[in-house]
């Protein structure tokens, strides 16, 4: 990859990365023997497909519809990626949906959640913050949990990444002092847009 101009993410070994002269941008996501070409540039993403096909023997799915149980959907102003299958086996697959997966400041007194859904927060960043928190009760599990977990279930059932223009990046930066009343600890985090949705975040007390 690196001899076609690619540059290899240093915070994730999978994802390949090329800016083109013109500005334009084209990844490629690898995960065992599955792959994702993605982008803007419609050129490289042709030439990128016929060198990768010298290489190897490949097999073209398509459009992006369905990738290690995330299901995709698209519209004309954004695409929808679901977990239908997670949410059928907790039987909450007729819930509403909501915009955001944890309330801000959530106070919980002891909380437990499936293992399935800490497996489920690897390919899914935007849920990882709303994971964790439920995740560090898990050693006292109580009746207080169900609300928790089904607000993250109601926010999987359809997830809305929106369609803005050029793949612009955006990096934020916070941090703050002890300021969280439940572990009084200081905490440092960042999170990376790429076309206005969550790619990547860090959150370190």
């Amino acid at each position: 990859m690196k001899s076609l101009g690619y540059k290899q993410s240093e915070s994730d070994h999978t994802l390949f990365i090329k800016y083109s002269p013109n500005g334009k941008l084209t990844l490629l996501v690898t995960y065992v023997n599955d792959m994702i070409i993605t982008g803007d540039d419609e050129v490289e993403k042709r030439i990128l497909k016929e060198k990768l096909l010298t290489h190897f023997e490949m097999k073209e799915l398509g459009k992006l519809k369905y990738f290690h149980g995330i299901e995709v959907a698209y519209s004309r102003k954004g695409i929808f990626i679901f977990q239908r299958k997670y949410l059928k086996e907790t039987r909450k697959h007729g819930c509403k949906t909501i915009g955001v997966p944890i309330e801000q400041n959530h106070k919980i007194e002891g909380e437990s959640i499936p293992g399935k859904l800490i497996y489920l927060s690897h390919t899914r960043p935007d849920i990882a913050y709303a994971v964790s928190v439920v995740g560090q009760f898990m050693h006292d599990p109580r009746e207080s949990d169900l609300q928790t977990i089904e607000r993250i279930l109601q926010y999987l059932k359809a997830s809305y990444l929106k369609k803005e223009g050029p793949l612009s990046m955006e990096i934020y930066t916070d941090a703050d002092y002890a300021r969280f009343v439940t572990y009084r600890r200081s905490t440092f985090g960042y999170c990376m847009f790429l076309g206005g949705n969550l790619v990547t975040w860090r959150c370190k007390k």
